[in-house]
């Protein structure tokens, strides 16, 4: 590596990789409707904080309002961004019917609890014109 490179407690590290990989996810609620209470995020932050443990991932951050959720998730690079969303949306939505369903009226939302669609960013380092610089100064064997 670089001696550039600076070591920071955010990376990950294995046996033949080292990474910084951060997501900044949105699940919005079926037809946005405005489920949540106080109680219902708090409980939806523990059963998300439990799938990304078992994807070897760390909920950061995590808040939400009556009607989505944002979630700032570090990951391996070995897990599939999108298999992570599945869990973390199909644990959750399951949970949550069962032990809110005075909340959660399976009627209005027709049997499901999060939209289909989310918001997926990657967040985290260098921005790309800093990155891209770097590329092209690096020197090239003659």
């Amino acid at each position: 590596m670089s001696p550039r490179w600076e070591v920071s407690p955010d990376n990950r590290g294995s046996a033949h990789v080292v990474s910084h990989l951060h997501a900044h996810l949105v699940f919005v609620t079926k037809y946005r409707r405005g489920v949540f209470t106080p109680a219902m995020l708090e409980r939806c932050e523990e059963v998300m904080r439990a799938v990304c443990e078992d994807f070897e991932s760390e909920l950061k951050e995590f808040n939400g309002e009556k009607d989505h959720v944002h979630l700032l998730v570090h990951y391996p690079p070995k897990v599939a961004l999108s298999k992570l969303v599945n869990s973390l949306k199909g644990v959750s939505s399951r949970r949550l019917r069962q032990e809110y369903t005075a909340q959660v009226n399976r009627a209005i939302m027709h049997g499901h609890f999060w939209s289909r669609s989310y918001f997926a960013d990657s967040c985290g380092g260098a921005p790309l014109t800093v990155v891209r610089q770097y590329i092209e100064n690096q020197r090239r064997p003659v």
